[in-house]
């Protein structure tokens, strides 16, 4: 008697919680396929454990040409791209190579503006160095003031070539393959064969072709790859595979005054290279990456080790990210909803 009401429990709590997940990618699927001018063109992938729960592609990889999009298509994915980077930097932290609270002179003598004395390592993952341009004096005291930068991961590529002796590219290559992520380049590395062409739309409500994707320094948002190797990422990097286990735990700490007004999720706090989110009490590692004519997006929540991965092919209303971004946030609102009802 005993068993049969733990089997009724059993079942009635395994239907409860299949229903939710039938009811969360419904809703996906919902959105997706509504019908308006600017339907969703990219891949979708949502994994628990490494298995995959859901995906999906819908549009195409070349507009003009009307070529499908298939799953393992090639995406540049923008800031995703900055953990890849800081995880470069701190094994060499690991090795014991560079140390994070050192001025960066010490990496990159060539440096003029005095700044080089007193930015270090930290500041530049945590986007508290202030510098724009390299020939300029920073805007604010290094440490006192968080401004979301490029330039800065820039630099943590440039110093990790002088401690390593090899090339940003060729560490980066490395660090794929060691990771069994055989479709995710530096983009100097010409071995991709699927990149999709980038689209933007354009003021006129014109969808055309974006000739400017590789804009941003590779180290801070031109890398390449695709939905099955962001979750292969996602696995072993949030997983320790990747780091000593004290470094990691840094990695995922919120730094102090790394916290940045998003453009889209209003304030948002920085670890080293991954935003870290606790509201509604829901752990959410990851990043959102925006390159012209792409728009990406890869969160884990490591207690149900669930990834929720986007990528698109297409940028709309590139003057309002909120808008640019409809799809993935939408997205991940529909699954961190179910993760709230669960909890």
């Amino acid at each position: 008697m005993k068993y049969l009401i733990f089997l009724v429990i059993f079942l009635q709590s395994t239907i409860v919680t299949f229903g939710q997940q039938n009811s969360s990618y419904k809703q996906i699927d919902n959105l997706i396929s509504a019908k308006t001018t600017k339907s969703f063109n990219g891949v979708i992938l949502i994994s628990q454990k490494g298995q995959t729960k859901y995906s999906k592609t819908l549009g195409y990889s070349d507009i003009e040409k009307k070529e499908p999009l298939q799953f393992n298509d090639q995406f540049v994915i923008g800031s995703i791209s900055k953990q890849f980077t800081a995880v470069l930097v701190l094994r060499e932290f690991d090795k014991g190579k560079v140390d994070l609270f050192t001025p960066i002179k010490n990496y990159l003598p060539e440096l003029t503006q005095s700044w080089a004395d007193t930015v270090t390592i930290h500041h530049l993952l945590t986007h508290m160095h202030g510098i724009t341009q390299l020939d300029e004096p920073t805007t604010f005291k290094a440490g006192t003031q968080y401004s979301y930068s490029q330039i800065g991961y820039d630099l943590l590529a440039k110093i990790i070539e002088r401690t390593s002796g090899k090339s940003f590219a060729e560490l980066s290559k490395n660090l794929f393959e060691e990771c069994g992520m055989k479709n995710t380049f530096h983009p100097d590395n010409k071995e991709y064969t699927n990149l999709v062409k980038g689209y933007t739309e354009r003021e006129n409500g014109k969808i055309e072709f974006e000739t400017d994707t590789f804009q941003n320094y590779v180290a801070a948002g031109s890398f390449l790859s695709t939905a099955e190797d962001l979750n292969i990422w996602n696995n072993k990097f949030y997983s320790g595979k990747l780091l000593k286990s004290k470094t990691m735990k840094m990695l995922k700490t919120k730094q102090t005054g790394a916290v940045r007004n998003h453009p889209i999720f209003g304030i948002t706090e920085y670890g080293y290279g991954i935003t870290v989110d606790t509201k509604e009490a829901i752990l959410q590692f990851g990043q959102t990456g925006f390159a012209p004519g792409f728009v990406s997006m890869s969160f884990y929540f490591p207690k149900t080790k669930t990834s929720v991965i986007v990528l698109s092919n297409v940028a709309y209303d590139t003057n309002d990210l909120k808008k640019t971004f409809y799809y993935p946030t939408e997205i991940l609102k529909i699954i961190r909803n179910e993760m709230k009802n669960k909890i």
